[in-house]
C-alpha cells in the first residue's frame, strides 16, 4: 500500500497494529443467503492466501459466519502457511448458541474452545462479544456471564483482548462506557449513506477505544452502484436510501471517482476510525481494494457528496440503526 493514509495504526491499548484495511472473512464462510453469491472453498483459500500475501495484515471473522466455514477456512489456510504470518492480526467473535439462542457465560466459553480448535490455533488474539442485541446488558455483564468468561480466559492466556461487535449503536455506546473493552465494530451504519454510528465512534475516540468500520459499501450499494444492486445492509433499500445513492453515484460520475473509491475512503479517511472492514470473496478483490483505497480523489468531492444533506433523525435514512 503506497498511501500514507494506509500505514499501520494501534488497535486501541492492545499494542497491536493494524492496517486500516481490514479483510472481511464473512463472505468467505460461503454465506448466500446473507451475499447473495456462494464462495467455494477453493476460491476461499486462495483469497487467503493472496491476503497473507499482501499488505494488509488484519482479518476478521466470527464463529457463526457459516456456522463455523469462515474459522475452518482459515484455519486451512493459516495451516497450509505454516502458521499466520509474522505481524499479521486475526480477530474473531464469539457467538451465541444459533439453534437455541443460549448466549450464557458457558455458551461463549464453547464458541472460544470452538474457534481455536477450526483456526487450528492455541490462542486466540482478539475476540468480540458478537451481537449482544441477542441478550441483555445485564446478561452479557453478569458475573460467570459472557464478558467474565472471555476476561478469564485472558487471564489464562487463551484469548489475548476483548472488544464488542453488534448492530444498535446506544446499545454499543452503553458497553464501550463500561471500559471494559479495547475495540469496538459497527457495520452499515457509518457510511456515505447512513451515519448513525457518529455518536458511538465519537465517544469511543474520546476513551481511546478502538473504532472498526464495517460494510463501507452498505453490504453491496455503493460498490455495485444502486442500479445494479439496490439492497442495503442485506436487505431493500428503502427509495430514500435509492434516491441519495443515485446522487452520490451522479456526482462521482462528475469527479470521474468510482463510487466505490468515495464509499471506501469516506471511511478511510477518517482519524477517528482505525480500520474498515470489507468483505473479500475472490483474490483479486484485494488488489482492487488496495486500488480503490489509493484512487486520487478531489478535496472538492467530499463537500459536494455533502451537499446532498444527511438528516440524523430521518428514520428512513436511519432504519438500520
Amino acid at each position: 500500500m503506497s498511501n500514507s493514509l494506509l500505514s499501520k495504526r494501534p488497535l486501541g491499548n492492545t499494542g497491536l497494529f493494524v492496517t486500516p484495511l481490514c479483510l472481511g472473512a464473512a463472505p468467505l464462510g460461503d454465506m448466500p443467503e446473507t451475499f447473495q453469491y456462494g464462495t467455494p472453498e477453493e476460491q476461499a483459500l486462495v483469497t487467503l492466501r493472496t491476503a497473507f500475501e499482501s499488505a494488509i495484515n488484519f482479518v476478521d471473522t466470527a464463529a457463526s459466519y457459516g456456522l463455523g466455514e469462515s474459522e475452518r477456512r482459515i484455519g486451512k489456510a493459516i495451516r497450509a502457511n505454516g502458521g499466520l504470518p509474522e505481524g499479521f492480526v486475526l480477530a474473531t467473535k464469539a457467538d451465541r448458541d444459533y439453534t437455541t439462542g443460549d448466549f450464557s457465560g458457558e455458551q461463549i466459553k464453547r464458541s472460544v474452545e470452538e474457534s481455536l480448535e477450526r483456526l487450528g490455533l492455541d490462542r486466540l488474539q482478539y475476540v468480540y462479544i458478537h451481537d449482544p442485541e441477542h441478550t441483555t446488558f445485564e446478561n452479557v455483564m453478569s458475573p460467570g456471564g459472557p464478558l467474565a468468561v472471555l476476561q478469564k480466559l485472558q487471564n489464562e492466556g487463551i484469548i489475548d483482548h476483548i472488544g464488542i461487535s453488534g448492530g444498535p449503536i446506544d446499545l454499543l455506546i452503553r458497553y464501550v462506557e463500561t471500559g471494559a473493552f479495547s475495540a469496538v465494530e459497527t457495520h452499515n451504519r457509518y457510511t456515505l449513506l447512513n451515519r448513525s454510528a457518529e455518536p458511538l465512534i465519537d465517544i469511543s475516540s474520546r476513551m481511546g477505544v478502538a473504532v472498526i468500520n464495517g460494510a463501507p459499501y452498505g453490504s453491496g450499494i455503493l460498490a455495485k452502484g444502486p442500479d445494479a444492486y439496490a439492497r442495503y445492509a442485506y436487505s431493500e433499500a428503502p427509495p430514500i436510501v435509492l434516491e441519495r445513492a443515485r446522487s452520490f453515484a451522479k456526482t462521482c460520475q462528475e469527479f470521474n471517482v468510482p463510487l466505490a473509491a468515495a464509499a471506501l475512503q469516506f471511511s478511510l479517511r477518517d482519524p477517528r476510525i482505525t480500520s474498515t472492514v470489507v468483505g473479500m470473496s475472490k483474490p483479486e478483490r484485494i488488489a482492487q481494494t488496495v486500488e480503490l483505497a489509493n484512487y486520487p480523489i478531489a478535496p472538492e468531492l467530499w463537500p459536494a457528496l455533502e451537499a446532498f444533506g444527511y438528516d440524523m433523525d430521518d428514520p428512513e435514512a436511519n432504519r438500520f440503526a
